[in-house]
């Protein structure tokens, strides 16, 4: 493969959870430099101090610039590197942190290989990263509630706190909002700085590499509240996809005492790991259009309903009734953001249920059913990040009572070897889930 080859990696992977749509990838190989992205100024005035390329390669001046500050960068050439960037020091209202882990998501991959996330482009180089934790360093002058020492999860947007999104209590809604590793720099370093009033202290028996699930979890945290109490006890939940953003969906409803569970995927092996990883849960392998025999969106939601024990006598476009119609799921958690995964969510959900969309693949969807889900009041949600979710995110991780993902984590690699960590996501042969990138470097004062 050429240099300026890239893998463009699994879609589900390339489905975003930040805020900004992206288009689905195939699989196919890219070259890097076919692919061409259109500066928006959008980006550099939502960053009030973006990482320049000037600062690529310098040393880090700053009492800790003995440790080395290493980042990984991504550049407007489809280029991952790590290099040096500098150390900041903490504004009044931030943290200095020592970032020990930061897991790498499918929007990194994206930045890297297509150069853009909706609007915002990768048109200076910048550092990628934002499922993190780590150990404050340093606190700015009017920072109360956190010292040095503290183990904290990053919770990576920064809103404005003063449009009406915020003030009441919406600030993932903020138009203003930056975000880790897409405006702003990212995790993927070993020191940064952050306000302290989104870093989320975490207690000593947790992990770092379980403190950076706390962002995917809270993606799942808030589209349950998003759901509005229909996933509870006792009630049939469809989780379509098997990445990572829906096998923590399958624990997160698990969790809630939903039951049965049916989740699909494209690849055997991410539903052998599902079956494994909740006991119990049913699977649906959905053939992909160039496999045989394939089946349409609509053949595909008949027979996942057939796993919830519907009768099958239904049929849509000639309007007979389903018998079992009650058996059907009454909420569908669709986590892959392709399109025929959503119009097969639409037809699978019980009438007047709700399709809550986690995963956005593209950015107009033209053959949804809407005729189906009008007559049958079903109701299409979104979600967008989140809000007040790391609180509840520390309680249910801590001590493994409620949820364990330890599992999800199939790779580590020391921060040192990030580059080599997002090729291995990239590659669909390695059956990677989550990859955590790592820095155990004992830092003193």
């Amino acid at each position: 493969m050429s240099p300026s080859a890239v893998v463009v990696a699994d879609p589900r992977q390339l489905t975003t959870t930040n805020g900004y749509p992206t288009t689905a990838a195939s699989g196919k190989t890219v070259v890097a430099n076919q692919i061409k992205a259109a500066a928006v100024t959008t980006a550099l005035a939502l960053d009030p101090n973006p990482v320049s390329n000037d600062d690529v390669g310098n040393p880090a001046q700053h009492k800790y610039g003995r440790y080395r500050n290493p980042s990984l960068y991504v550049t407007p050439d489809h280029d991952v590197r790590v290099e040096e960037s500098p150390i900041p020091p903490p504004s009044p209202t931030e943290v200095l942190i020592h970032v020990r882990a930061t897991g790498i998501c499918g929007s990194d991959l994206h930045l890297w290989h297509r150069g853009a996330i909706g609007p915002l482009t990768v048109d200076h180089a910048h550092i990628l990263g934002h499922e993190a934790s780590g150990v404050v360093l340093e606190t700015g002058s009017a920072v109360g509630h956190l010292k040095p020492g503290d183990r904290v999860a990053i919770e990576p947007q920064l809103p404005c706190h003063t449009c009406f999104l915020c003030t009441s209590g919406k600030y993932n809604l903020c138009e203003s909002v930056r975000f880790l590793g897409v405006c702003n720099g990212g995790t993927i370093r070993r020191f940064m700085t952050h306000e302290a009033r989104y870093c989320h202290k975490i207690p000593d028996a947790m992990t770092f590499v379980q403190g950076a699930l706390l962002e995917p979890l809270s993606v799942n945290l808030h589209a349950i509240r998003q759901c509005g109490g229909s996933v509870s006890i006792g009630k049939p939940v469809l989780i379509c996809g098997a990445g990572p953003i829906g096998l923590i969906a399958l624990a997160s409803v698990r969790a809630s005492g939903a039951w049965p569970i049916v989740i699909t995927d494209i690849e055997e092996s991410r539903l052998d790991f599902a079956r494994k990883f909740v006991p119990g849960v049913k699977t649906y392998l959905v053939r992909q259009q160039h496999q045989q025999p394939s089946k349409t969106a609509l053949e595909c939601a008949e027979e996942i309903r057939l796993l919830f024990g519907c009768s099958g006598t239904r049929d849509v476009e000639r309007g007979i009734p389903e018998e079992n119609e009650y058996n059907a799921p009454s909420t569908v958690m669709e986590c892959t953001g392709i399109e025929s995964s959503v119009i097969t969510a639409a037809y699978a959900c019980r009438r007047s249920g709700i399709v809550m969309v986690i995963g956005v693949g593209r950015s107009l969807m033209d053959r949804l059913p809407f005729m189906h889900l009008s007559l049958a009041e079903i109701q299409l949600r979104f979600m967008n990040r989140y809000n007040d979710t790391w609180p509840a995110g520390i309680n249910a991780l801590s001590d493994k009572h409620v949820l364990d993902l330890d599992a999800l984590v199939t790779h580590k690699f020391p921060l040192e070897r990030a580059t080599e960590a997002m090729k291995l996501c990239a590659d669909r042969s390695q059956s990677s889930i989550k990859v955590m990138i790592v820095d155990d470097q004992e830092i003193l004062p």
